[in-house]
């Protein structure tokens, strides 16, 4: 059986292509990740929710046991040196405790857990051998203890970004400094001082550069090419152009990944996030304080808000749309709780191993379209609430689940858990006052007939009356 195509942007081409995995047994994904000494802003969560979509689609295209995703930790920069000393606390301390809440974020933005996690402290081996590599092969050379890129070595460089001599000069910020024969080589390798960690090389005590890591960590865990590489936009260069020039030139390959992934930029209400404008927010922030909105947002809030843009687009993160998104999650959620305790056992395997349906995949099919999936869930919410069959209120939760907006530890902001505000309330409960509604309004009992009424809308179920009765409802939108 074939598997169905997947089509993703690829930013080294500037082109949609059809997926096509080098091995689809062992479909390969490394995404950047955080650097750990501060809480992460919602900037941050973007990239997190956007390839955590596509690890769920790529695991239930080719099978779970068939994906790795590598989403590495930085746990050694000159941030987390400043950081640490500005606080009084070590290295160790400062990146175990952001490491930490970022984790518990995380899983409340309804991530899975990745393949693995590797830290680059882990990883200095490989790094030095890289750096090896290339010395040896003329691509690098040492200068005043440090090892630098010799960027006019790849005739190359330059690919991905296209952008001119002028303007990567720009964007890299250039340092300048005496030992490095180029405006453009960049740092592998730079010596420690007594204060700061640091290893032995062959270069003297010094430590790694930035991007010589992500090199490394994706290397010795998905190999020297691999198939999906992505994160923020804001990566693109330097530090995306400059692992294919370590990379390509030290494991003497053509490129790093076949397939480049980039989510866009975020703003807050209209403006770019900083913290002299005061607009700087973080996950956990949101999550835990009424700082943005006057209101603790829920993470299916945040995500579902995240997901209603598409991830190649911009994205103006506002008080509106994370209204819009919980409202939306409301009226799901409310229609989810009266199928779920109608007609299944939220333990049932095919909640949690759910598996999209034919439309939503079509949806994220084509380059991740989730405003489409989004659509979707609309789609499969009209037919569940005007049907209250068993397989539309399958469907809707199923799709919900696989997007990542509900799982077993959520169900209590949906009110699915025992003792959750819609306990009790059973399909047969509503069908049953309905019946009673109707024989008090052919009784022309008009009391009981309203009584029921208000007890139905106080439960969120809005009633629709014709000359023959009361014959359909509906969950309160």
């Amino acid at each position: 059986m074939s598997t169905p195509a997947l089509k993703i942007y690829n930013t080294l081409t500037r082109t949609k292509e059809e997926f096509r995995p080098i091995d689809p047994a062992h479909v390969r994904m490394y995404v950047c990740g955080p650097t750990v000494y501060d809480y992460a802003h919602i900037g941050n969560a973007r990239p997190l929710i956007v390839f955590d979509v596509l690890f769920r689609l790529l695991r239930h295209l080719y099978g779970a046991e068939h994906v790795a995703y590598i989403r590495n930790i930085t746990d050694v920069d000159d941030k987390i040196n400043a950081r640490a000393a500005e606080r009084g606390i070590s290295i160790r301390e400062l990146t175990e405790e952001t490491n930490k809440v970022f984790q518990e974020d995380v899983k409340a933005l309804g991530c899975l857990e990745p393949t693995m996690q590797p830290r680059a402290t882990e990883h200095i081996a490989q790094m030095i051998a890289i750096i090896e590599k290339l010395v040896a092969s003329g691509h690098a050379y040492a200068a005043d203890g440090h090892v630098l890129f010799d960027v006019p070595s790849m005739p190359s460089y330059g690919r991905l970004s296209r952008r001119s001599l002028d303007e990567m000069i720009a964007g890299a910020r250039v340092d300048v400094a005496p030992y490095k024969r180029g405006d453009m080589d960049f740092v592998l390798w730079k010596p420690s001082k007594e204060n700061e960690p640091g290893w032995d090389s062959p270069w003297g005590r010094g430590r790694p550069g930035w991007h010589i890591e992500c090199s490394a960590m994706s290397a010795a865990h998905l190999g020297e090419t691999f198939d999906i590489h992505g994160g923020g936009i804001d990566l693109v260069f330097p530090h995306h152009e400059n692992e294919i020039a370590q990379s390509c030139c030290a494991f003497d390959r053509e490129v790093m990944a076949n397939y480049w992934m980039h989510n866009g930029f975020l703003q807050v209400e209209g403006e770019k996030m900083s913290k002299s404008l005061g607009n700087f927010v973080t996950i956990h922030e949101l999550l835990h304080t009424e700082k943005f909105g006057g209101h603790r947002w829920g993470g299916p809030v945040l995500r579902l808000a995240m997901l209603m843009t598409h991830y190649r687009h911009p994205i103006d993160w506002t008080i509106s749309r994370l209204n819009e998104s919980r409202a939306l999650l409301s009226k799901w959620g409310k229609l989810v709780s009266i199928g779920i305790k109608t007609h299944f056992d939220r333990d049932d395997e095919w909640w949690w191993s759910a598996a999209p349906s034919p439309l939503l995949q079509e949806r994220l099919l084509d380059d991740l379209d989730t405003p489409g999936s989004v659509a979707s869930l609309s789609s499969a919410y009209e037919n569940a609430y005007s049907s209250h069959t068993p397989e539309a209120f399958r469907l809707l939760a199923s799709d919900l689940c696989f997007l990542g907006v509900m799982d077993q530890e959520s169900l209590a902001f949906w009110g699915v858990v025992e003792g959750g505000p819609l306990e009790g309330l059973l399909l047969g409960n509503i069908n049953s006052l309905i019946s009673d509604r109707n024989a008090a309004r052919a009784a022309k009992n008009w009391a009981e007939s309203d009584r029921i009424r208000d007890e139905l809308a106080a439960m969120g179920i809005a009633l629709k009356d014709n000359k023959d009765g009361t014959t359909t409802w509906e969950v309160k939108r």
